[in-house]
């Protein structure tokens, strides 16, 4: 990969933490500029016209959007070696999962009350307990090899936090093992350096969700 690398992105969103993620394991050296998503650049308006979203990886002025796709851009134009790609396609359905189901859920644990908040979260345990199934006793969702699923998943560590304070729950006694990957995930620099302070997050979260609720 070239040296003209940017990353359009916005310091919570776990979709841009997968590209820093991605982009520090392959130790490409990158431009991270932060988006106001109030206010969006003209950069990002141009290279992501449809959507308008962040991230947007940009190498050397072709844009890359979707987070996953991002991943696996890197992965494949920075050499195959130590690759990221699972090496058995059914692996990437996990990938998937993550995306379809960890965000939303999430979202409506701290956006909801009452009745509404225990079926999400209800619901969030339920999705990470079918990832801990998928885990099992491996140190990585692929084995002993740090790889796209825990790219796609490890970002939803940081959240953990403020969902739990928010809906009076805890990740640890309901997904022992998750907790315990995660953990060992963030020993690893790519990710300990991608992922923002958990209590920063919250402090964003509480921020946003009195923001929503004015509205």
């Amino acid at each position: 990969m070239a040296e003209e690398v940017i990353l359009l992105d916005f310091w919570p969103s776990p979709f841009g933490m997968r590209a820093r993620i991605a982009l520090r394991e392959k130790g490409v050296e990158f431009d991270m500029r932060e988006e106001d998503l109030g206010n969006k650049s003209p950069l990002l308006l141009k290279m992501n016209p449809v959507h308008k979203q962040i991230p947007v990886l940009i190498h050397n002025g072709k844009p890359v959007c979707e987070s996953l796709i991002m991943v696996q851009y890197i992965d494949e134009t920075r050499g195959r070696e130590s690759p990221l790609l699972p090496s058995d396609p059914l692996r990437a359905f996990w990938a998937d999962y993550v995306d379809n189901m960890m965000y939303s859920v999430g979202r409506s644990v701290w956006q909801s009350t009452w009745e509404a908040q225990e079926a999400a979260k209800k619901e969030y345990i339920k999705c990470l307990k079918v990832l801990e199934g998928e885990l099992g006793d491996k140190a990585y969702f692929d084995g002993e090899r740090f790889g796209y699923v825990d790219v796609s998943l490890i970002p939803f560590y940081t959240w953990f936090y403020a969902l739990e304070t928010l809906a009076n729950f805890s990740i640890m006694e309901e997904c022992p093992k998750v907790v315990a990957w995660a953990k060992r995930c963030m020993q690893r620099e790519s990710v300990a350096k991608s992922l923002p302070n958990q209590y920063k997050l919250y402090e964003f979260v509480l921020v946003l969700k009195k923001t929503l609720q004015a509205q």
